[in-house]
């Protein structure tokens, strides 16, 4: 960031945000994280990737549930940010939401934690699922599985009910349909474009009193996007974010504890390729 530049309000581990008094802006930055630690590489172009990706989807989306989306061209944006050329194409403006504290979970095939929890149980969070499946299996519909939202460490599974305990019957009801709404249709128009969204996470909130969709919506980072033309069931899938990193940080000998390691140039390059791949395949154009 230039020295000049605001200081922000919230520091994440890839995005900072900033107050604009009325609305906040948010600036994805091309750090990546792993194993809950930012490591010590830049994926070029990673935050534009993320920032048009989530743009794309507020836009396509926003006849299923309202999304707290301002403005996402620069060019028409406030005089006083265009002096600032490095949030072109990686920035938004947003309206400020009152945020539910909880995670709205989709999933559509078995994998991740979900995948180890029905292992274990046959559940994903209390939901009970067929006997027969397997890693990487579609399941018969789409599942809702929430999680508690941390501000650090791990989210935590939990079941719809306890949902309810924390944000009220009617506000759990209402995103839930929402989530279901909107992945069922990411879904079927990403599989048209070659790419599986094997599940998916939300955040909602509300603005002046209504439920909107917030944050980041359906990127490679929120989501598990799988190229159609590979998918096996019974296998781990190859994926469109960073798993390139995550195969090498296993391999690498680091502890996951922080600080976290460098990547080698090879392993930076080729998750680059993937995140414009996803980008480019979704929608037809180049970051």
């Amino acid at each position: 960031m230039p020295q000049n530049f605001m200081e922000p309000v919230k520091r994440g581990k890839v995005r900072e945000i900033y107050d604009l008094g009325e609305h906040f802006l948010f600036v994805a930055s091309d750090r990546i994280s792993a194993f809950d630690s930012v490591l010590g590489s830049v994926i070029p172009d990673k935050g534009k990737v993320l920032n048009k990706i989530s743009a794309f989807w507020f836009e396509k989306t926003r006849g299923i549930v309202r999304n707290h989306v301002v403005e996402t061209d620069f060019n028409r944006f406030p005089v006083e940010l265009k002096q600032f050329d490095f949030l072109e194409g990686r920035s938004m403006i947003v309206k400020k939401a009152e945020i539910f504290p909880v995670e709205c979970i989709v999933r559509g095939y078995l994998a991740g934690s979900g995948y180890k929890e029905y292992t274990k149980t046959g559940k994903i969070c209390g939901e009970v699922l067929r006997e027969d499946l397997k890693l990487a299996s579609k399941l018969e519909t789409p599942i809702f599985t929430p999680s508690t939202k941390a501000e650090s460490g791990h989210d935590e599974n939990i079941s719809f009910s306890e949902m309810v305990k924390i944000i009220g019957q009617d506000v759990a009801d209402k995103i839930r349909d929402a989530s279901l709404k909107l992945y069922s249709f990411a879904a079927d128009y990403a599989l048209e474009k070659g790419i599986i969204i094997a599940d998916t996470k939300f955040e909602f909130g509300t603005i002046d009193g209504e439920i909107c969709v917030v944050d980041e919506v359906l990127t490679p980072d929120s989501s598990r996007f799988w190229p159609l033309d590979r998918y096996r069931e019974g296998e781990n899938p190859p994926s469109f974010d960073k798993q390139y990193v995550r195969d090498w940080l296993e391999t690498s000998g680091w502890n996951k504890q922080p600080p976290a390691p460098a990547l080698p140039d090879d392993i930076v390059a080729r998750t680059r390729e993937k995140y414009l791949e996803a980008y480019e395949q979704l929608t037809g154009k180049e970051v």
